[in-house]
């Protein structure tokens, strides 16, 4: 095999590959083996159809085709190594010229690993706000423990909005009852606008043993689209009563014995999962300024490539849900090529950030050990509901598990970026990572 390689842009190389036929014999038996095992021929057992017979049923130009489209992965690797190119996706290849007992030529064009130079880490600083928490937040937390013990009372008065009523529905089309258009017993919030439109308009004012009729547009079953009467009565009329903000109130919703004990306790859990957030807004930052710093361009096949999977797992996501693409745009008000736009800038971002994490990763020689990459994977299991084996053995059947390996090792690199970066807050204390272990060993959190 002969090779050259040609410098594209940075981040992009294209491979001359010619194999001399002769190279091309091992690849061309295996095509024979594997085409015989599958064509039945009479008078011939299964995988012992000689050469001639299969050149007849199949054809020379079939064998041969199997034969190169095996041989061109391994023709793009040994060039690769002899050339040392550090490769980054999948090839795109292009046959050139290819007979029948003559040479294969073929050019191959990859995206490759450009090279970085990381800036000195201990030379960046990064300044994110300082975690302030105002009286009003803590205020904001205490009533929604208020409204998780509130209770429900029974009053003899019209409903209006924020009670609860019990009531009782029937629809009809026509004066013909709409087929489960009748409800009994349903507890309601008023001005909820849980249920039907229109209920909640004709609700407020109703009391106790009160009925109403409104007009709705059905959105299911036989009758879809068509307008329906509604009957409502009102069985009981509730209404939501929150507890008094005091000590008695601090001893039923939490384990303190008064308000103020509460109230710290709640600036506490705050104030951490603020910290948390301050870090990782340093961390982003951190990157943003060291990837503009190393220059570094995002290559065009690896981008292009992850902006499809992005664009795909979005599509399924709105799939599972039932709804399109198309849906997805209106609601947003937006362009396909505007997604398009945000997923390619999203990519290339994502994909800058990953080329310095490697080279970090190479240049500080950071390795993986067994359990790291094993806790990772257990990690992944939970959140895909599988067990640890079986997504381990998916992984490799899919030939993903080195590129969670590279997350693993880039997840390193980053610890130790953050590790080496001056982060303060924008009243000039430092930021460290330590304050996010001591944060999760208190709230239990791993991210």
């Amino acid at each position: 095999m002969k090779s050259t390689v040609e410098t594209l842009s940075p981040t992009r190389v294209k491979l001359a590959i010619e194999v001399p036929f002769e190279e091309l014999k091992p690849s061309l038996q295996k095509a024979y083996r594997e085409i015989g095992a599958q064509v039945q021929v009479p008078g011939f057992r299964k995988g012992k159809v000689p050469a001639a017979v299969i050149d007849q049923r199949v054809g020379r130009g079939a064998v041969l085709n199997e034969a190169v489209q095996e041989a061109i992965p391994q023709q793009i690797l040994a060039a690769v190594q002899e050339h040392e190119v550090k490769t980054l996706g999948r090839p795109e290849v292009e046959i050139t010229e290819f007979a029948d007992n003559a040479p294969l030529k073929f050019t191959a064009e990859v995206d490759v690993r450009p090279e970085i130079t990381v800036p000195d880490l201990s030379a960046i600083t990064v300044t994110v706000p300082a975690v302030e928490i105002g009286d009003n937040e803590i205020d904001e937390q205490v009533n929604g423990l208020r409204e998780r013990f509130a209770t429900l009372k029974t009053v003899e008065r019209a409903a209006a909005e924020g009670d609860y009523v019990q009531l009782d529905l029937n629809a009809t089309v026509d004066g013909e009852d709409v087929p489960g258009g009748s409800a009994t017993n349903i507890s309601h919030e008023v001005g909820s606008k849980q249920l039907l439109p229109g209920l909640d308009e004709v609700l407020v004012g109703l009391s106790a043993g009160e009925e109403a009729t409104f007009t709705t547009q059905l959105v299911g079953g036989d009758f879809a689209g068509r307008d329906a009467e509604v009957k409502v009565a009102v069985k009981t009329v509730k209404d939501k009563q929150l507890p008094e903000v005091d000590d008695e109130f601090a001893q039923l919703a939490s384990e303190f014995d008064t308000l103020d004990e509460l109230r710290e306790d709640l600036r506490t859990r705050l104030s951490r999962v603020k910290k948390v957030e301050q870090i990782y807004a340093a961390r982003d930052e951190a990157l943003k300024q060291l990837v503009e710093a190393a220059e570094i361009p995002a290559p065009e096949g690896v981008v292009k490539d992850e902006v499809e999977g992005r664009k795909q797992a979005m599509t399924d996501q709105l799939e599972r849900i039932g709804a399109t693409l198309a849906d997805y745009l209106a609601s947003e008000d937006k362009t396909e090529e505007q997604i398009d736009q945000e997923l390619t800038e999203a990519a290339q971002e994502g994909v800058r950030i990953q080329l310095l994490l490697d080279t970090v990763a190479d240049a500080e020689d950071v390795q993986v050990t067994d359990d790291e990459f094993g806790h990772e994977i257990v990690h992944r299991a939970q959140r895909a509901q599988m067990q640890p084996q079986q997504y381990y053995d998916q992984l490799v059947r899919s030939g993903a598990a080195a590129s969670v390996f590279g997350d693993v090792r880039r997840g390193k690199a980053l610890a130790s970026v953050m590790e080496q970066v001056t982060m303060k807050d924008s009243e000039g204390n430092t930021l460290s990572l330590d304050d996010l272990r001591t944060e999760d060993d208190h709230a239990g959190h791993n991210h």
